[in-house]
């Protein structure tokens, strides 16, 4: 792993990540010039991560150990973002789509199925994903999902590419409290770093891909059961739960979403039990269908 991380927050937090990574499978598929880089752990029914934008599969920090005893978890870092090469210019949703179609098929194979999660702009990737594989996907799963409905306000974060130090760290805690993390106790050393180590990695736009609404386009045309959480204060400044849950249900009105009390928009960190046991209930749902 390129340990930039590191260089931010130093010590035993980091730990965690530096271990999970050593002990991941890594894999690299096509993506334009280069490759996307995928890591995986454990063995038994398939899932694939999928995480937020200007993020990697350190979103998935406090994820991956619960499912890997059961699963076979598949993490990469999307196009753009990461370690992965950038997607051909100019960048849209359904070229960054078959890229990773693609890497699941040369990791899994043309024929397994399997289960998808994805994470904000994830969540946006996963749907046009799972067009692509049709039935091979038993599940998609969409965490604070993003793109429903137009921002109520401007999202404003802290400038942190011309900060260094003691500026920086606080800069990056500022920006998880207004967009990922409810509770400021909640943002420790380890997520500061990861926000970091992302955002220093962050290549893509994807907000102006999640702009487009694409799963307005993808949610009405698939055939697979689709499940949605969101932490009941995701992101309020800027959108209101209310007004997300009723564009999903305009799209999939079978769909009833869950909700993780007092937890932000990165719920896989912030609350990981609460959202670990409901994604555990949806995975053990699709494997007894199957």
């Amino acid at each position: 792993m390129n340990n930039g991380i590191g260089s931010a927050v130093a010590g035993e937090p980091i730990a965690v990540v530096r271990r999970l990574d050593a002990e991941a499978r890594r894999t690299e598929s096509p993506c334009g010039d280069g490759s996307m880089v995928w890591r995986s752990w454990g063995d038994g029914p398939a899932v694939v991560l999928l995480h937020g934008g200007v993020g990697s599969w350190q979103h998935w920090v406090r994820t991956v150990p619960a499912f890997s005893r059961t699963h076979r978890v598949l993490a990469p870092d999307l196009p753009g973002l990461g370690e992965s090469a950038d997607p051909p210019a100019p960048p849209d949703m359904t070229t960054i789509s078959a890229i990773v179609a693609a890497g699941i098929d040369g990791l899994l194979g043309r024929r397994a199925s399997y289960d998808l999660v994805g994470f904000s702009f994830g969540a946006s990737v996963g749907g046009h994903v799972a067009l692509l594989h049709a039935e091979r996907v038993r599940s998609l799963t969409l965490l604070g999902a993003g793109g429903l409905v137009r921002p109520r306000t401007p999202m404003a974060l802290e400038r942190v590419r011309d900060k260094t130090g003691e500026a920086l760290m606080q800069a990056h805690r500022t920006n998880l409290q207004r967009i990922m993390i409810a509770d400021p106790a909640r943002i420790d050393a380890l997520a500061i770093a990861i926000q970091d180590w992302n955002v220093r990695h962050s290549r893509l736009d994807s907000p102006a891909l999640i702009g487009k609404r694409p799963l307005a386009l993808s949610l009405p045309q698939l055939r697979v059961p689709v499940n949605a959480i969101w932490g009941e204060r995701d992101q309020i400044a800027y959108y209101t739960l209310e007004d997300r849950i009723a564009a999903l249900r305009v799209l999939r009105p079978e769909v009833e979403p869950r909700i993780i009390p007092s937890t932000g928009h990165w719920a896989a960190y912030e609350a990981p039990d609460a959202f670990n046991a409901t994604l555990a209930e949806f995975l053990r749902g699709t494997l007894r269908v199957g």
